[in-house]
């Protein structure tokens, strides 16, 4: 008799496991194992002429927190959060940008169109910064706090609705 409702059974315990694993809450956002971990070794050449290049030790010899946001010119979300990031720029947020898989002569255009918030702006051909600080893509924001430790991450295009967390991810890195 049993075996008789043994099909059945199957499929009801194979349903309920879908229902539980479709409405279960979840993360939206892969957060970074770094935070709360010093920045990772890296040193980047500059990826315009005039403007430094970008390392680890740049972060970790700060004065107070330094805003890294990894962009490229070619991404259409980092041409939607610029905006954003000029604007943190103008109320004194000190913004360092890692240009990932990028040419020199696009960063410029990009830079030229959207605004320029950085004061350091890395080359990273090889993505490999980025992949060193766990990012898993562009754009993509950290704050490292004056000693070279990562305070913050988000994931995503920077949107307006982020920035009272940023804000007060940046005080509390102060």
């Amino acid at each position: 008799m049993v075996r008789r409702f043994l099909p059945l059974l199957l499929l009801l315990s194979f349903v309920g496991i879908a229902i539980w694993a479709l409405t279960a809450e979840r993360e939206e956002q892969v957060r970074s194992k770094l935070v709360g971990q010093p920045v990772p070794a890296f040193a980047l050449e500059p990826a315009i002429e005039g403007k430094p290049g970008l390392s680890s030790a740049d972060l970790a010899q700060s004065e107070g927190p330094r805003l890294v946001n990894i962009f490229a010119s070619w991404c259409l979300p980092c041409k939607a959060e610029a905006p954003l990031l000029d604007a943190l720029a103008g109320e004194g947020v000190p913004i360092d940008g890692i240009a990932v898989r990028d040419r020199p002569s696009d960063i410029l255009a990009f830079l030229d169109e959207h605004g320029d918030p950085f004061e350091r702006l890395g080359n990273d051909p090889r993505s490999e910064a980025m992949i060193a600080l766990g990012a898993s893509g562009v754009p993509e924001t950290f704050i490292v706090d004056g000693r070279g430790v990562i305070r913050y991450h988000h994931q995503g295009p920077l949107m307006p609705a982020d920035l009272p967390a940023l804000r007060a991810a940046w005080e509390e890195a102060r």
